[in-house]
């Protein structure tokens, strides 16, 4: 059974290339392997990342996720059980929010930043799906 998970966490440390690098090597290795698929966003200290793929695989990396010291005040936003991937194309792309119009992070929240710890779960989703529609993940890998 197919499920898809949306999280968001705050980085434990100060952002660096060093941790988001080897939290997306990570993903690109163990991923394919674990039959996953997903996206990961960030923007300042904050993380937010939709999982896909078998129920017990995505709970176990999202378990993961939650003991993981690189990551703090992970709060799950939405979960679901699916008929089909919509990221079945990403091992793990990348979006750093820093370098996105302002007016589409103000189509799904009060300000022109990423805050989804005070937003719906279903807004955070659409904000994804519409960075995938206008290219501006990156970082496709199979």
């Amino acid at each position: 059974m197919l499920v898809r998970l949306l999280y968001a966490s705050r980085a434990a440390q100060p952002y660096s290339a060093e941790v988001l690098d080897s939290i997306l090597a990570q993903s690109h290795k163990h991923n394919p392997e674990r039959g996953l698929t997903g996206i990961l966003c960030y923007s300042g200290d904050i993380f937010i990342q939709v999982l896909e793929g078998g129920r017990a695989e995505v709970s176990s990396l999202y378990n993961s996720i939650v003991r993981d010291p690189r990551h703090q005040n992970v709060e799950l936003l939405h979960f679901e059980e699916i008929r089909e991937r919509r990221f079945a194309n990403w091992t793990m792309g990348q979006v750093n929010l820093a370098k996105v119009n302002p007016s589409l992070l103000l189509r799904f929240s009060e300000k022109p930043q990423l805050d989804p710890f005070s937003v719906r779960g279903s807004a955070s989703m659409a904000l994804l799906e519409e960075l995938i529609a206008t290219a501006a993940i990156v970082g496709r890998c199979h």
